[in-house]
């Protein structure tokens, strides 16, 4: 009985790896074992060659991409959590429309916000910095960060609140002492969801950048599209991956938690 369960899910995982198996394989192969070999085959003479030239065309921008992550998540998770606090535990008039008004910024699409933060930008004296990349990432994001701990305050009973305002405690104790340390499931969502996706920006990446400033994603773009010489697979794919591997190591990592914390908060009581 349980074959029928796991041989399906077995070959769908399979189905599913099979491209990265292959820009694995493809990446430590020469470019005559490519050009004479078929995609699954494994590599006759092993070889890093690749990986190595991949990094030394992308290994400054793959820092310049933690350089924007690190804080983006941090500032945008720690903003969502005091939002998601202040419109379920501690409600003023006007609240739940202003809890709707950020709701519009989880639908927005990039492009629509690129010519009116480009100009505020410009305003700002951050166009083409790196405070300039963290600064929309914050933006962004913030609409989806206090949604998720909007919906998970939600379920934390309102009594714990009460109880600690009748104590004496005011709004920063309550959040720091009280609200926070019950956050953790919740906080790993955050991250998580924010780190994948301003690591895999690349709009926002390739318009409010450049030179030195770069992301990974936009220097994965110029490499593998780059029209002059030898197309090197086997580096097109090393790069590839270089560019992949963080977000992968987060979800191998943290991906039973990202569940749990999205379903923490879904049945109150």
């Amino acid at each position: 009985m349980r074959a029928v369960v796991y041989v399906p899910l077995i070959l769908t995982a399979i189905y599913f790896l099979l491209p990265l198996i292959v820009m694995l394989l493809t990446s430590v192969k020469t470019m005559d074992e490519i050009r004479a070999g078929n995609l699954l085959s494994l590599p006759a003479t092993l070889t890093f060659e690749p990986w190595a030239k991949a990094w030394d065309k992308m290994g400054g921008t793959f820092t310049n991409s933690f350089m924007i992550v690190v804080p983006a998540v941090a500032i945008s998770t720690a903003v969502g959590a005091f939002n998601g606090f202040v419109l379920t535990k501690w409600r003023f008039r006007g609240s739940e429309l202003l809890f709707g008004m950020l709701l519009v910024g989880c639908f927005i699409p990039f492009q629509v916000i690129l010519l009116p933060m480009a100009r505020t930008l410009g305003l700002l004296g951050l166009a083409g910095t790196t405070g300039g990349l963290i600064l929309v990432h914050v933006i962004y994001g913030l609409a989806f960060t206090t949604l998720f701990f909007r919906n998970f305050y939600v379920a934390v009973p309102d009594e714990l609140v009460k109880a600690a305002r009748i104590d004496g405690a005011g709004f920063f104790t309550i959040f720091w002492r009280i609200i926070l340390p019950l956050s953790g499931p919740i906080i790993v969502v955050s991250v998580i969801w924010q780190f994948t996706q301003i690591w895999n920006d690349f709009l926002f990446g390739v318009v409010y950048s450049s030179g030195e400033t770069q992301p990974i994603t936009v220097a994965l773009n110029n490499l593998v599209n780059t029209s002059t010489g030898v197309k090197e697979y086997n580096v097109d794919m090393a790069a590839a991956l270089l560019a992949a591997l963080p977000t992968l190591v987060v979800y191998i990592l943290a991906g039973k938690h990202f569940v749990a914390g999205l379903t923490a908060g879904a049945v109150k009581g």
